[in-house]
């Protein structure tokens, strides 16, 4: 990556209506919950604001509406040092997540509308081209349409900037994306979906990543939960525990924290398991808050808990 440093992200944004109860109600049913928060969101833009604050430099690409809703976002990105490279929308509302808490053990489950940034397509990619050639980091995801991060895949690939690729929320992805992937990092129910098995035991994990690399993708790392994550590439398989930062309230974030952590290492010049290793504390820190973005930890969090660890 030279002297490459900049992480680019393609990705929405949503504000994230978060409410905690011990179950999810019945059709028809009406539940009294325990806790309700309002914050920013959307994987793309929590992944954004991980990586910066764990010391990456970051543009995000995306579309919000002209609302306070679209506020929030542009002040979530300026607190956090992210360069937002963001159309605003008249007549379309920004995205916006439901998202299911269980008050108990932090289990979650989301509803994303997105909105503004449903409609990000190709032409948002090529405005940014300049920036995605000249990065050390362009990653995206499959909130936004597909035709959009195939764009951006292709365009970092040709210019030998670093990909990363997180296949989610979990859909049929085409054959020609895994050769532009450096990295696929899907969770472990992502990559169930992926392969066509169950992805429960490390065995299965393992097979899964090489289904992955056999599709053509350069390195496979598929996160598993409070189990931590497997790092596959050829010639070398190697699983990395999670990290206990403490009692875990909210794992909402979990993913797009360790994905944040993840590039801001690598774009950082740190070896890839060097950097999952960095991803897994990142992580590790984000659950025990509650929300998406303002869970995400400081640079000085992390590099605190990494070497306790």
């Amino acid at each position: 990556m030279s002297d490459r440093k900049t992480i680019v992200i393609l990705g929405i944004f949503a504000a994230d209506t978060a409410y905690k109860a011990k179950r999810l109600p019945h059709i028809a049913e009406t539940l009294i919950g325990s806790g309700f928060s309002l914050g920013p969101g959307g994987k793309g833009s929590n992944q954004a604001i991980a990586a910066a604050k764990a010391g990456g430099q970051v543009t995000f690409i995306s579309r919000v509406g002209n609302d306070p809703f679209g506020d929030m976002a542009l002040a979530a990105y300026a607190a956090a040092g992210v360069k937002a490279n963001v159309m605003r929308m008249d007549g379309v509302s920004t995205g916006a997540a439901f998202i299911f808490v269980n008050e108990d053990n932090g289990d979650n489950a989301i509803i994303v509308a997105p909105g503004a940034a449903g409609l990000i397509g190709i032409e948002d990619v090529d405005a940014n081209r300049a920036e995605i050639e000249a990065a050390a980091i362009f990653m995206t995801q499959l909130e936004q349409p597909i035709e959009a991060a195939i764009h951006g895949l292709t365009i970092a690939k040709k210019a030998g900037v670093t990909t990363i690729f997180n296949p989610a929320p979990a859909q049929v992805i085409p054959d020609n994306i895994y050769p532009l992937c450096d990295f696929i990092v899907p969770n472990e129910v992502e990559a169930a979906g992926i392969v066509g098995h169950p992805v429960d035991t490390e065995e299965q994990a393992v097979r899964a990543a090489e289904t992955l690399l056999q599709r053509g993708a350069k390195t496979a790392i598929i996160t598993l939960g409070g189990r931590g994550s497997l790092y596959r590439t050829a010639g070398h398989s190697e699983f990395i525990p999670a990290v206990a930062a403490g009692k875990v309230i909210d794992t909402t974030g979990a993913g797009d924290a360790f994905l944040g952590g993840f590039a801001a290492a690598l774009a950082e010049g740190r070896a890839p398991i060097d950097a999952v290793r960095f991803a897994s504390v990142t992580a590790g820190i984000a659950v025990t808050r509650p929300g998406t973005a303002p869970a995400m930890p400081a640079r000085a969090e992390i590099e605190a808990l990494l070497r306790s660890a």
